[in-house]
Formats: structure tokens, C-alpha cells, sequence
């Protein structure tokens, strides 16, 4: 939903967008967000559990309880989603707008509309606080416990061989939450910048991630790193036998 429209406006200078298709566009882009965000969070739950509580994981992370894990994010999300879409059509947008994005997000819109979008904003400000904004500080308490634990592991081998399976979502989280938040704070609260610095930021947060995940979970898990490896050099799987 936001590559189409980049490649549109690159390849065929196609710069104009309906509101119907910039609401529907904004819908999917906020809700994959959401949804992406629940699940890091419950991947910093996968890696407490995994770490504080090793010999009780397969009973704790059972099938019923993914999916009633995935059932939630899903609730979650379009019980705030589809509310804040509604309360956006009720918005008049009197001429021509220029986005500040090569696609539509939501503080952006609301800043293009004629009428009074307090409600708006409010409710999106709520929306990003107990979706993300709160995904974020149980993520950060999440790593709290896991400290704990880690440093209360006697051997100096066992601390580091726990902090390691933390490193690729340590780096996911990372990559996802910095150039969102820079973002949407610079929308509400920051100094109004030049057009070029929140379309840089945007697409960084939209760009980035699916770029560096697979290069951090590509580093990070042997068999890959072995396989990479032993076709750049074949003499490698004797070497490290």
C-alpha cells in the first residue's frame, strides 16, 4: 500500500490520489503498523519466557495460547482502527491538498481538513499511546525481567549465551519504534521542519525494517550463516569440521 504509490509518483509522475484511496491506503498502512507492533511484543514475551523460564516454555506458549495471542491482536487493532477511520470521513476537505508523504498517514491528513479536528487528533494521539506507545513500554519491562533474570545466572557464559537470543529483536525493535516515534512526535509537538526532513523520515520508517530484518535474522541463525557461507567458499563446511 505504500510502495505502489511511491513507484507511481517516481515512474509515472502520477502526484494526484483520491480521498477514497488515501483513507483506505491510511487504514492498511496504521493497521499493519499496529499489527506489526503487537507482534514484536509478543516476541519480548516468546524471549522472557524462553529465558526466566526455559523448562516450563512449551507448556506456557501452547498452540491455544498463540492463538489466542493473534485472535487479540487482531481485536485490538480494528477496535481502534475502524473508529479512527470512521471519525475521518466525517472531516471536509475544502480544495486541493498537498500531502507530506509519498502516501497517507493520519496526522497528516487531519492537518489538510477545514474542519475541527481536535476529536481527531485526540483520538489518534490515544490510538498511538495504547497501541504502540504502550506495546513500547511493555516491550522495555519485558527486557527489565529479562535483565533480572540474566544477571541472576551464575555463570558468566550462561549470561551471555541468554543476552545473545535477544539480540535480533533487541535490533527489530530498534529498526521499527526509533523512526516511528521521532515521526508522529515531530507531527504533534516538534518544530515544523522542511518537506524533504518528514518525507526522509517517513520512508526510513517504512523503508528500513523490511531491508534490515532479514539481514539481522540472516546474521543471527547459524544454519543460514553456514549455508551463505559455504557457497561463497566451498571449502568452508571441511574447514569448520
Amino acid at each position: 500500500f505504500t510502495f505502489p504509490t511511491m513507484l507511481r509518483i517516481f515512474w509515472l509522475d502520477a502526484r494526484e490520489l483520491t480521498f477514497t484511496a488515501c483513507f483506505t491506503q491510511m487504514f492498511f498502512i496504521h493497521t499493519f503498523q499496529d499489527f506489526e507492533s503487537a507482534i514484536i511484543l509478543a516476541m519480548a514475551f516468546d524471549r522472557y519466557v524462553a529465558i526466566s523460564r526455559p523448562l516450563h516454555y512449551s507448556s506456557i506458549l501452547t498452540n491455544t495460547v498463540i492463538a489466542r495471542i493473534g485472535l487479540a491482536i487482531v481485536v485490538r487493532t480494528l477496535t481502534v482502527q475502524v473508529p479512527l477511520s470512521i471519525l475521518l470521513r466525517r472531516l471536509y476537505f475544502c480544495h486541493s491538498n498537498i500531502l507530506s508523504h509519498s502516501y497517507c498517514l493520519h496526522p497528516d491528513i487531519i492537518k489538510l481538513s477545514c474542519s475541527n479536528t481536535r476529536i481527531n487528533s485526540i483520538f489518534g494521539l490515544f490510538v498511538l499511546l495504547s497501541t504502540m506507545g504502550l506495546d513500547f513500554l511493555l516491550i522495555l519491562l519485558s527486557y527489565v525481567l529479562i535483565l533480572k533474570t540474566v544477571l541472576s545466572i551464575a555463570s558468566h557464559g550462561g549470561r551471555l549465551k541468554a543476552l545473545n537470543t535477544c539480540i535480533s529483536h533487541v535490533s527489530a525493535v530498534i529498526i521499527f519504534f526509533t523512526p516511528m516515534i521521532c515521526l508522529s512526535m515531530l507531527h504533534r509537538f516538534g518544530p515544523r521542519l522542511p518537506a524533504q526532513g518528514y518525507v526522509t523520515i517517513a520512508n526510513m520508517h517504512f523503508l528500513i525494517p523490511p531491508v534490515m530484518n532479514p539481514i539481522v535474522y540472516v546474521l543471527k541463525t547459524k544454519q543460514i550463516r553456514d549455508k551463505i557461507l559455504k557457497q561463497k567458499n566451498p571449502k568452508y563446511q571441511k574447514n569448520s569440521k
